[in-house]
């Protein structure tokens, strides 16, 4: 069936949300009482709505059903098409319309996170806004267009087609938005929480387009206390459609990372959602009550977060892989089995995930307060390895000595918390049964770790083979060749254990959901453009 075109004279919305990276509180997340330390990437879903323009109605008829049209032009046979029609005044329903895709095997595909993203925003938006004026909204019909940036995907065989080796600069090179060359199912993942940022960049992008939160709702950032009540309904509309999607209710984490950006996050009661959790509900099923941020259930917490000045997150896909779920499983297991050796030791790891994150974050008010002695203590440990920052006996020599020997001391202090977590990270796996820190992972690591300039590092969120995280200094005004990163990467680049590939990731400066134009987003409406119907 073809497709009207969606040649709307208004601009489209465009909403972008981060992926992410859980630096600490790996597998204690998943309960209210620990927290986890979050950082948002600068790797993002994009979510471009276009209305069908009134010259261009629907081919089946004029007062046939709306359609929505959805396509992620990254993957073969990416293209899906839904129906809406409204059940009475307040129901309405989005079933998919199964078409040939002329792909070999003539079949098509179905995409649930999508599906669900759609069925569940507009039933919301039909209980707060009524079915008569969310038709009027809907119009003809959306024109949705949803890709990823290109670090959620591993390019190890599209760096290898053109030539290219593994590094940073051949990424660079890369077309944003690059085509993978396969189906959304056979895609190699590189573990930024893809899922989570895409079903935030949609559910937020519908909101906005349908009215249903103001125009202004995401120009507010900061934690559960400053977002707007626009955000926050993004988040909880989208924990709901992320944990349908997945059949569970999962720690939140990622899409509370896509929301409102770095964090120190603790998980809300799985309890809020219990009543919503069957993809069988009816239409009707009040969603407004249960999801709205006036409801004192959603007892989630956001406290915003910020790497300190003058430091750079680097992440690497490793290309072993490992099964998530199977690695969480397993942990649950043994802790059910074990209590009380399982709560002294997240006891243990909660106390230094906390202390990590106050360090951190005394070592931005140190930047603010000191920024002299503060560039001049970064600059000089990033010329050396840390094991010997503190053993020079003339680091006092420097002017304000004080202040400069207390900015390397906290230095020193994260990078020892950063190896304390890592050693009880790995203890955990071995008292599970489950490669959380496994030991091809652990060369690396230390490898990484011994680098002049580096803070720390670790296996992100569940751990296992397919990623690493580090923190390491990035002194202003150095000379490429001299700067920690430069060295990481040859290191990475070398190594012969396992194969590494970097991510040109590094912390997301904009916190959360943003809404973008469309010409300032590198590439995006170039790829729009040129999957237009």
């Amino acid at each position: 069936m073809a497709m009207a075109s969606s040649s709307s004279s208004l601009e489209p919305t465009v909403v972008s949300s981060p992926g992410k990276a859980l630096v600490a509180g790996g597998y204690l997340v998943l309960e209210p009482a620990y927290s986890g330390l979050v950082v948002s990437t600068t790797s993002r879903f994009y979510t471009v709505i276009d209305s069908i323009s009134d010259s261009d109605p629907p081919p089946s008829a004029p007062d046939g059903p709306i359609q929505i049209r959805v396509r992620s032009p990254q993957f073969l046979d990416a293209t899906w098409l839904y129906f809406v029609e409204f059940d009475g005044p307040d129901a309405v329903r989005v079933e998919q319309v199964l078409q040939n895709t002329g792909s070999a095997s003539g079949s098509a595909t179905t995409n649930k996170f999508v599906h669900l993203a759609l069925q569940r925003t507009l039933a919301l938006a039909t209980q707060r806004r009524s079915a008569g004026t969310l038709q009027n909204s809907l119009g003809h019909g959306l024109d949705i267009t949803i890709v990823g940036d290109n670090d959620f995907y591993s390019q190890r065989a599209q760096l290898a087609e053109q030539k290219l080796a593994p590094t940073l600069d051949s990424l660079e090179k890369l077309p944003a938005f690059n085509k993978t060359g396969v189906r959304l199912a056979d895609v190699h993942k590189t573990g930024l929480g893809s899922s989570a940022a895409l079903i935030t960049s949609l559910v937020s992008g519908l909101l906005l387009h349908l009215g249903v939160i103001p125009a202004d709702s995401f120009l507010t950032e900061g934690g559960t206390e400053a977002a707007s009540e626009g955000r926050k309904l993004a988040h909880n509309l989208s924990q709901y459609v992320h944990c349908l999607a997945q059949g569970k209710v999962g720690s939140g984490f990622d899409v509370s990372a896509a929301v409102f950006g770095s964090q120190l996050y603790t998980r809300f009661d799985p309890a809020v959602l219990a009543p919503l959790m069957s993809e069988s509900a009816p239409p009707n099923t009040p969603l407004d009550a249960i999801l709205s941020p006036s409801n004192k259930a959603w007892n989630y917490r956001v406290e915003p977060f910020k790497l300190p000045p003058q430091t750079r997150l680097m992440l690497a896909d490793v290309d072993a892989g490992s099964d998530t779920p199977s690695l969480v499983s397993k942990v649950l297991k043994w802790r059910k089995e074990n209590p009380a050796e399982a709560d002294a030791l997240w006891t243990a790891i909660d106390a230094l995930n906390m202390r990590l994150s106050r360090v951190l974050s005394g070592l931005t008010e140190r930047e603010q307060s000191t920024p002299t002695p503060y560039r001049k203590a970064v600059k000089y440990i990033s010329t050396i390895q840390g094991v010997q920052w503190l053993a020079n006996p003339n680091i006092t020599a420097n002017g304000n000595h004080a202040e400069f020997k207390a900015v390397i001391e906290a230095f020193v202090e994260a990078r020892q918390i950063s190896e304390d977590i890592r050693d009880n990270m790995r203890k955990m796996g071995e008292l599970s049964g489950v490669p959380i820190e496994p030991p091809e992972q652990t060369a690396l690591l230390d490898a990484c770790v011994g680098i002049a300039g580096v803070i720390g590092g670790g296996v992100p969120g569940a751990g296992g083979y397919d990623a690493i995280w580090l923190l390491v200094c990035d002194p202003p005004n150095c000379p490429p060749a001299e700067l920690p990163s430069t060295r990481v990467e040859h290191v990475w680049s070398t190594y012969k254990g396992l194969d590494v590939s970097p991510l040109l990731a590094a912390e997301s400066v904009a916190k959360g959901v943003h809404v973008e134009r469309l010409e300032d987003v590198k590439g995006l409406g170039e790829v729009v453009r040129a999957h237009a119907p």
